[in-house]
């Protein structure tokens, strides 16, 4: 009668078969004459059964091997398979793992205890093999279609992020766009006006760019761009914000930085630009001009009149000779 159920079990689920082989079983069964039942029955059907006898060794399996279903005696000599179901719900690598109860215990408090643990489903002994089978392929298809929904929602997150990541930076430097960099412009301006923090900001134009553009072509200015982003980005700190603010404009924001530490940053960058072997332009030494602005300041009393002060310094930096850093706190910073 049992081999006459095992073969109609096997015809009736034979389209899940690629799915079965596939598919891993946990029996936590400390009786090993129904643990070898059970498990040459389930491996006639397909499947891959990993066998243990106690509670402890199925929390430990369950946390080092990839399982898709278990199937949990509620009897066992350490812990009980509720404390068991109890544990690997509260696990963030075992909580997605369904749990068929098995127990001869077939009162309706015992299968409330059970399903109130965390199990999804609930099988009293003695069982059929084939509603066993058919309760073991149920978990696995609801474990598919909420893998599946898992992993859309992981990629649905990963196009948002880089959706926002394409609104928030520029195409061609990776630096934050000007939108972008207004938003963080603006919130580091309300934290100095409720906080006594230093705020400074580098306006920074590359020297003579057009030239670049005329005698080499628009991708070599571009090169000159990408290269002089990547100095800026290597050179900051993670607080520090970094924008293309247009064309060969660049501005960098340095929260809790008082002038005088925002002017060495200035000379650093200038010094690292100066130094550096452009691609495809080994013989055109590349400068830049650099405005430095900051609070604490009286004349400074918003994000827009501390850009525009850098903007100012800037052209007086371009104004005496370029390759210069000039400060509206300090003057002239070779």
């Amino acid at each position: 009668m049992v081999d006459g159920c095992l073969e109609r079990m096997n015809n009736t689920v034979s389209l899940a078969s690629e799915n079965r082989a596939k598919s891993r079983i946990l029996l936590v069964e400390d009786s090993r004459v129904e643990a070898r039942t059970t498990k040459d029955s389930l491996e006639r059907a397909g499947y891959d059964v990993e066998w243990v006898e106690d509670g402890r060794s199925a929390i430990k399996i369950a946390k080092t091997k990839p399982i898709d279903v278990i199937l949990l005696d509620l009897v066992l000599p350490d812990i009980s398979g509720r404390e068991v179901c109890r544990y690997l719900r509260k696990s963030r690598n075992t909580n997605g793992i369904p749990i068929i109860m098995l127990t001869v215990k077939d009162k309706v408090t015992d299968r409330v205890a059970g399903l109130a643990a965390g199990a999804d489903d609930y099988l009293p002994k003695p069982y059929s093999y084939l509603e066993l089978n058919a309760r073991i392929y149920a978990c696995l298809r609801t474990k598919a279609l909420r893998d599946e929904l898992e992993k859309k929602n992981k990629q649905m997150a990963a196009v948002l992020e880089r959706a926002k990541l394409l609104a928030d930076t520029d195409p061609l430097t990776n630096l934050f766009n000007r939108r972008s960099f207004e938003v963080i412009l603006e919130h580091e301006f309300r934290q100095v006006v409720r906080f006594p923090f230093p705020l400074s900001c580098l306006m920074i134009d590359i020297d003579h760019f057009k030239r670049v553009n005329d005698m080499y072509g628009h991708r070599a200015g571009d090169t000159v761009l990408v290269q002089t982003a990547r100095i800026f980005k290597s050179a900051l700190r993670r607080s520090d914000a970094a924008a293309r603010w247009g064309g060969e404009e660049f501005l960098i924001l340095l929260p809790q930085t008082e002038n005088a530490g925002a002017v060495k940053v200035a000379q650093k960058l200038l010094k690292k630009v100066s130094v550096h072997r452009f691609s495809g332009l080994p013989d055109e030494s590349i400068t830049v001009s650099i405005g430095v602005a900051g609070l604490p300041d009286p004349c400074i009393n918003s994000g827009e009149s501390l850009v525009n002060a850098a903007d100012r310094a800037m052209y007086e930096a371009k104004r005496r000779g370029r390759n210069t850093v000039v400060s509206t706190q300090a003057g002239v910073m070779e």
